[in-house]
């Protein structure tokens, strides 16, 4: 009698430019013959899971590769309505890089997680255009606008499902490999390398510091205990929140393998790290490995 090999599905997680890691994430495995046939993802976990399953792997890592703040910043059409980005210029520039022949043509089965805004229920793109399902799973509120999609405004699926494991589950997947990026996040302070200041990127908070620098009070000691920026306030609540919440549907939901890059030193906005994050993504999958491969046989 013939034994079916588990369904490995990974789930990757939500964490803005913390979700580079999940290129090395994904690098390592399959350099230990590791292919999950099923790929779901939240917000950046959907935009590098789509790339996955469509085969671009290789492309996207090496475009991260190679971006700098000031790419990042060009693909920003700043605006101050319905968040701080429209996301256009991203979408378009996405469009002309990546096939999208629709999530059901994809080489492995995918799907993503958004929240409607609405009503706060957790949706799930499973069909149409990839590149509009991967635009609502990024939305994060305040930053990039809503999307209407199928007649809902839907937002970044971090809010209610930061690691979708329950999607793998649903789709099929014997064993899930979740990646959770944002598991040290509170009670850090963002350390910027030295050799990321010598590159003219911005430090403190990254690309998100160029962008809201005049609202910042008086720099020091007493402005970091007692009168913290708009940002400093901004980003550690959204990493309150997604530790929360991450905690809590891992806990009724838990991945056979979940993987925990270190990466409370990379901003939400400092996309332009992208080779720091992955090195710290494939360390952290090739020390979870043993377990992966004893689950699998």
């Amino acid at each position: 009698m013939t034994t079916r090999r588990p369904r490995i599905g990974i789930a990757l997680g939500s964490g803005s430019a913390r979700g580079w890691a999940h290129v090395g994430v994904i690098r390592a495995l399959e350099r230990a013959g590791i292919s999950p046939d099923i790929v779901c993802g939240t917000s950046i976990g959907a935009l590098v899971g789509a790339a996955y399953a469509a085969g671009d792997i290789e492309r996207l890592d090496e475009w991260v590769r190679g971006l700098t703040w000031q790419q990042v910043m060009g693909l920003m059409d700043v605006r101050l309505s319905g968040g701080l980005i429209r996301g256009s210029l991203l979408v378009d520039f996405f469009r002309s890089r990546f096939s999208d022949q629709g999530i059901e043509h994809l080489p492995k089965k995918f799907a993503c997680v958004a929240t409607e805004l609405t009503s706060g229920r957790e949706v799930w793109l499973q069909s149409g255009s990839v590149v509009d399902a991967v635009r609502a799973s990024v939305a994060l509120p305040g930053l990039l606008a809503p999307v209407v999609h199928e007649e809902r405004l839907l937002v970044d699926g971090g809010l209610v499902n930061p690691v979708p494991v329950s999607l793998c589950r649903a789709l099929g997947a014997d064993v899930v490999i979740g990646v959770d990026l944002n598991w040290d996040l509170i009670g850090r302070r963002n350390q910027v390398p030295e050799e990321v200041k010598t590159k003219g990127g911005p430090a403190d908070n990254g690309i998100l510091e160029s962008i809201f620098a005049k609202f910042r009070g008086p720099r020091g000691l007493a402005s970091t205990v007692q009168n913290p920026s708009m940002l400093d306030v901004l980003t550690t609540s959204l990493n309150i929140m997604q530790v929360r919440i991450t905690r809590s549907r891992l806990a009724g939901e838990p991945a056979d393998v979940l993987i925990q890059p270190r990466l409370s030193g990379i901003a939400a906005m400092d996309f332009h790290r992208g080779a720091v994050a992955m090195a710290e993504g494939e360390r952290a999958t090739e020390k979870a490995l043993p377990l992966v491969e004893e689950l699998l046989g």
